[in-house]
């Protein structure tokens, strides 16, 4: 290769990942700073907000807490026993069992005293046929409704929930987590308060579970996980809640609100199409298409995020849990921003599409890719012995400084606000994780999302992928129950 051309490559590769890498940088730190003070100005506002007043009031609207349910069984009767004892005024809990292979209904009819019950439809979102319909005869689970029906996987479970529920607003969740009791308050707070814009969902932050004492469907003691990957994301869920997904929603530019947890506008969700069931990331779509159809009319509206730690959940401990999990958020992002690409530096859509769908394409689907054939680029000049050592050195510091330095700030923040893990042992743990984070994980993250895009467009992959519940550990159950069977009138076609 002549001297003059390899100067030239070596110069664009090099200049080019340079000023990606310090891009992305500088859209971190200003995230960061847009996230402080959103978070001041939540705590600062939740002052004058008296919880119990919204709790007592009989205008407090409906809400429905729809959790699909598929081979739950080791927490299910944990779970539905949180949700039970959430502290609000009207709300229903519509557990939707997805044709669970394992015992969970068999379980929930014997725990809660199911029977069967009349099917009440009040809207039309298309999912998979409903078996039967199951209420409790005891007067204690009254706002209890089980929804079993055939497999159609977990936006065809909402959809099924959504349409049984007569409930203004909609909480959508992931059955295997651990909602805090005020959770439902603090969601619903900012759809009541808003006046100039139309509120159409609020999200709420999701933290690790791991190694946390449970008893009664409630976290009692906080712990941090003693597993290491646990470790490990518990850290990236601090930095991705706080700061990411603050930041966003204080520029109104939030794209995503966490299926783990969220509560919609009915009447906007419905009106969007529901849940769409070809997509793997069926959590990030619905809220792209929900905001979509809002701009189209041209109406003023907001997605907010909230920085009080809300729901809790189990975090994969197996390398192998953590790839099909990373794989499929990579899938789920690709098939949202190829669908809704007709917002790519749209000023139709303001701030959506000139701002977060870009940041979301070039720095949350491609980095992964850029860091990939950026290390095979070096590969071979270091094959070739053409490698600048002083420049690679000085670049991998840069960029190992500034992950390190995100990862404390995000530590500070926490501790200046939400006290999760106290102590000086978890403040300790957490910076040796973030030394560790980007030798250690990352590579992982970046080897899943890799394969999610080879998934995608080469295999054509479309299916979620398995992850097993192990349960929360510190959960003593209850003599165990055999399985028994469901007698034939409990499983009538409705």
């Amino acid at each position: 290769m002549p001297s003059s051309l390899y100067y030239d490559i070596a110069f664009f590769f090099n200049y080019s990942i340079l000023v990606y890498a310090c891009t992305l940088m500088f859209i971190y730190i200003i995230l960061g700073i847009v996230s402080i003070g959103a978070i001041r100005a939540h705590l600062k506002k939740r002052k004058s907000v008296n919880f119990d007043n919204l709790l007592r009031s009989p205008l407090a609207p409906k809400i429905a807490v729809i959790a699909p349910a598929y081979n739950e069984s080791a927490t299910i009767i944990e779970n539905i026993r949180s949700l039970l004892s959430l502290r609000y005024n009207d709300f229903d809990i519509v557990i939707v069992n997805d044709g669970s292979k394992d015992d969970s209904l068999e379980k929930m009819i014997r725990a809660y005293d199911l029977i069967p019950a009349k099917r009440e439809s009040f809207s039309n979102l298309p999912h998979a046929p409903i078996r039967a319909i199951y209420r409790s005869k005891n007067e204690a689970f009254r706002n209890l409704l089980v929804v079993d029906k055939e497999n159609g996987g977990k936006a065809d479970s909402l959809n099924a929930g959504i349409n049984n529920t007569n409930a203004k607003y909609v909480a959508n969740i992931d059955v295997d987590c651990i909602i805090e009791d005020d959770a439902l308050l603090r969601m619903v707070e900012p759809f009541l308060q808003e006046i100039d814009v139309k509120m159409i969902a609020t999200g709420g932050v999701v933290r690790i579970a791991n190694d946390c004492e449970v008893r009664n469907g409630r976290i009692i003691k906080v712990n941090l996980p003693r597993n290491l990957l646990a470790l490990f994301q518990t850290l990236e869920y601090l930095r991705a809640f706080l700061l990411g997904r603050m930041a966003w929603s204080r520029l109104n530019g939030l794209l995503i609100i966490s299926g783990a947890f969220g509560l919609f506008d009915k009447s906007i969700l419905i009106e969007a199409g529901g849940y769409k069931k070809e997509t793997v990331g069926e959590d990030m779509e619905l809220v792209v298409r929900m905001r979509r159809l809002m701009h189209e009319r041209k109406e003023r509206y907001k997605v907010h995020y909230i920085p009080d730690p809300l729901c809790w959940t189990e975090s994969p401990t197996s390398i192998a849990t953590l790839i099909r999990q990373r794989n499929r958020w990579t899938r789920g992002t690709i098939e949202t921003l190829l669908d809704h690409r007709i917002m790519m530096f749209n000023p139709r859509f303001r701030i959506l599409g000139l701002i977060s769908y870009p940041f979301w394409l070039f720095f949350e689907w491609m980095a992964p890719l850029v860091e990939f054939f950026g290390l095979l680029y070096f590969l071979v000049l270091l094959v070739l012995g053409w490698v600048n050592w002083h420049y690679f050195l000085l670049l991998l510091t840069l960029v190992y400084s500034f992950a390190f330095m995100l990862s404390c700030f995000t530590i500070l923040v926490k501790e200046l606000t939400y006290k999760e893990y106290p102590g000086i042992k978890s403040i300790l743990t957490l910076l040796g994780v973030a030394l560790l984070e980007p030798i250690l994980f990352h590579p992982i993250v970046v080897y899943s999302a890799i394969k999610g895009n080879w998934d995608k467009f080469v295999l054509r992959k479309s299916n979620w992928g398995s992850q097993v519940r192990k349960g929360f550990g510190s959960v003593k159950p209850k003599e165990q129950i055999p399985s028994i069977p469901i007698p034939k009138e409990q499983t009538v076609e409705i």
